[in-house]
């Protein structure tokens, strides 16, 4: 077990070692960019004090039942977790390898004792379809080791922030799946900083670079606390098109002592543009390098001191949504009067009742459809904002808190007005154009950009595959957001996200509210994804929930305790053993095919033996639905069992399989893909996993049965390269690699088509 790793030996593959922040650090440190030097205490060393402090079971037992969306409880929650991980003794053998660390780096940078920032670093950090930024604490001008071990174990605690864990449940994640390694960087005293995107985030215009520049550290600017310049700069040519001087009332230095503050910038500043032309031009060709490095648009927070820029931290952008935009309505062909300018943070056009929110406690003020106005939102404020049609802030940037959730919300979002709250009052009615950044006044109806009469237009022409690309869906809320992909239909939509958002137990449902409220409510998120895809198909798996996530729910403290529930009382195992659940889901889409959804289709999950295949059939017929008959029936191929004897399913009568590589890459490599001890041997291109896939896709091939696959390695390039030479039918990857995967799916396509040709002219010759 590896308690602190360097720079120099970590890389974008080392997630699961360092966390985003630690493994995208290395990555640029080895790229040769500028970059402060560090050392990480490791995600094994926090699995390692949490081991030794006996503190897992505490926390779950807090966890257990916790309703997120009540504030007062889960800022309980989050104390009590924090004071219990804070007050525990560090484990001597990993406190000592901290100190030693970080004499090594004081003897590094040629100091008695470095001044240090202290950086958590998730290993669920900055994936590509979301966003944890933000969520855990960074601790700067520290000094002394023993200082060092002590917020260290503050960042341990961090990984508990109220945000951090409504994020989690809300996306699904395991809290003892996601690890926190902490990184201990040598401060940079900036001078200025801030933030840069390769990418316009609000226009997507993937040829302009954003950045964000404030005075001082730049801590203001990633908490929102600030508001910064904005400079947009072109790409192909580095000329600035346009910036956004902002006033700038206070900013973070480090004092005499070494302790970060907050201080009021002198007045001849306030209005100041922060970076010099040549320095955003300067900033601007690193931001290019760093893209091109990774080959996909960044979001970076960089600092400048003694004339040197220096980057902490790239991550992808995850909020691009690479779709169909809405038509904004032009700014010259509304009339109505401007109330506020600022930054837009998340596009499109919303009107409605403003309601200014100045303290948590008023957050029940907004209703479904309000404008919400506050100084800047906070983690508290999600269910409000999840509510509101608009959001408009006083201060913040294009990475404040008000800003990454409206963009994963799709709610339009102005930042930094500075006057938000004194000029809008509750009651008034205002239009928000999220990316022009502009409050008018009174309800606008959108206005379509009129199309020149005569123009002369060239597109890039689509991109067209033989091979189907499809996209995963959980939550009905994303429906058309997946659908503005392009994607070919839905290749897999999980039933288990549909049921635990409800937050009762199933079983809860039926005895209380009876067969009719189950069935509704399916039919409600079912019917959602199966409108923003028609006529493109939507498939659908059958509840496939471990015990472990059905014991949350209200009701579910009957669940069994399993001591590996991956292996235990879950797939379609359990849905015959609890068949009038199952009952309910074939019923839901028995109905919902009767009301004129044709495009749905049906899969079973963790099928082991055909004859769970005979067994779900009769019970289909039961509820008068004959599958593979009245509607398209596969099965998910998820164990080394089905794979190795897919001929015995396809004679019981399928007709599609869809490969679900994350199971299969645990049951066939014996690698528990929820334990955090062993997530870094969890490869889904282990050359028995592939060998397994490449036998599938060929057998069905042979029988005239469709292939797909809808694990996490669909939105892997090199993997689909091989799926798309064996001859699978179908890729189902992730929302926002829908894009990538279409043209990795080409141009393999293309090669296959090439390579055959070649062949077949050597022949000739």
């Amino acid at each position: 077990m590896k308690f602190i790793a360097w720079l120099d030996e970590l890389s974008n593959e080392d997630v699961d070692i360092a966390g985003g922040k630690g493994a995208s650090l290395g990555e640029m440190w080895n790229a040769g960019l500028p970059v402060p030097p560090a050392f990480v205490v490791t995600a094994d060393a926090y699995r390692h004090f949490i081991k030794e402090t006996g503190l897992m079971d505490k926390i779950r037992e807090i966890l257990s039942g916790l309703d997120i969306n009540d504030t007062d409880a889960l800022m309980e929650a989050s104390k009590k977790i924090r004071k219990l991980i804070e007050e525990a003794e560090m484990p001597e053998d990993l406190r000592l390898a901290i100190i030693e660390a970080y004499n090594k780096l004081s003897e590094m940078c040629n100091e008695d004792e470095v001044t240090v920032a202290v950086r958590s670093s998730a290993t669920a950090e900055d994936l590509p379809d979301a966003s944890f930024a933000g969520q855990q604490d960074t601790y700067l001008n520290i000094k002394r080791a023993e200082n060092v071990v002590k917020y260290v174990q503050k960042c341990f605690s961090s990984l508990f922030t109220p945000r951090a864990i409504f994020y989690r449940e809300q996306k699904g994640f395991d809290h003892f799946k996601v690890a926190l390694a902490a990184v201990v960087q040598k401060l940079v005293n900036a001078e200025k900083a801030g933030v840069m995107f390769t990418v316009n985030p609000i226009n997507e215009n993937y040829d302009e670079l954003v950045i964000e520049a404030a005075w001082g550290l730049g801590e203001g600017v990633v908490s929102g606390s600030v508001s910064p310049d904005t400079y947009i700069v072109n790409k192909k040519t580095l000329k600035i098109i346009d910036k956004h001087i902002a006033r700038k009332e206070t900013m973070f230095v480090k004092d005499e002592k070494g302790e970060t503050k907050v201080v009021e910038v002198p007045d001849d500043m306030k209005e100041k543009q922060v970076l010099s032309d040549e320095e955003i031009k300067e900033l601007a060709k690193i931001g290019l390098n760093i893209e091109k490095h990774y080959g996909r648009p960044m979001d970076v927070e960089w600092a400048y001191e003694k004339g040197k820029f220096y980057m902490l931290q790239a991550r992808p952008i995850t909020t691009l949504k690479k779709g169909k935009k809405e038509k904004k309505a032009k700014e010259e062909e509304i009339e109505a009067k401007i109330l506020l300018k600022g930054i837009g943070a998340s596009p499109g056009i919303a009107s409605g009742t403003v309601k200014v929110i100045m303290d948590i406690s008023e957050i029940d003020k907004v209703e479904e459809g309000d404008i919400l106005v506050t100084k800047m939102t906070t983690p508290d404020m999600v269910p409000a904002m999840k509510k509101a049609a608009a959001i408009v802030t006083d201060e913040g940037g294009l990475t404040c808190h008000a800003a990454i959730v409206s963009r994963e919300l799709g709610t339009p979002c102005v930042v930094g007005t500075k006057k938000a709250t004194e000029i809008l009052k509750d009651g008034m009615v205002v239009t928000v154009d999220g990316e022009k950044g502009i409050v008018y006044e009174g309800k606008i109806e959108k206005v379509e950009e009129k199309k020149p009469e005569t123009t002369a237009v060239v597109q890039q022409a689509p991109i067209i595959t033989a091979t189907e690309v499809k996209v995963n869906v959980s939550m009905p809320e994303v429906a058309e957001r997946a659908a503005a992909t392009g994607a070919d239909g839905v290749g897999l939509l999980r039933a288990e996200h549909m049921v635990l958002g409800l937050g009762k137990h199933p079983r809860k449902i039926l005895e209380e509210e009876g067969e009719e409220a189950l069935i509704e409510a399916l039919m409600d998120g079912i019917r959602k994804v199966a409108d923003a895809f028609y006529p493109r198909p939507v498939t659908y798996r059958t509840l496939d929930a471990p015990t472990d996530e059905f014991r949350g729910l209200e009701g579910g403290e009957n669940e069994p305790i399993e001591h590996n529930p991956m292996l235990g009382w879950r797939g379609i195992r359990r849905g015959l053993d609890e068949v009038d659940i199952l009952k309910c889901e074939l019923k839901a889409i028995k109905r919902l095919r009767e009301e004129g959804y044709k495009n749905i289709e049906i899969m079973i999950p963790l099928v082991t033996h055909p004859d769970e295949v005979k067994r779900v059939k009769e019970i289909a017929r039961e509820v008068g639905l004959e599958l593979g008959k009245d509607i398209p029936f596969g099965i998910m191929v998820e164990t080394p069992a089905a794979a190795l004897i897919i001929e015995d399913f396809i004679k019981e009568g399928i007709n599609f399989v869809s490969l679900g590589t994350n199971d299969l890459t645990q049951y066939t490599i014996a690698i528990d893909r929820n334990n955090e001890l062993v997530s870094k041997y969890y490869k889904e291109d282990h050359p028995a996993v592939l060998k397994l896939v490449e036998h599938v896709i060929k057998t069905c091939k042979k029988y005239g049965v469709k292939t797909s696959i809808c694990g996490q390695a669909g939105s892997r390039p090199h993997i689909v390269e091989k799926l798309v030479e064996w001859g699978i039918d179908s890729v189902s990857a992730n929302i926002d690699a829908v894009e990538t995967i279409r043209r990795v799916v080409a141009r393999t396509e293309q090669k296959v088509i090439l390579n055959f040709i070649r062949k077949s002219y050597l022949e000739k010759e």
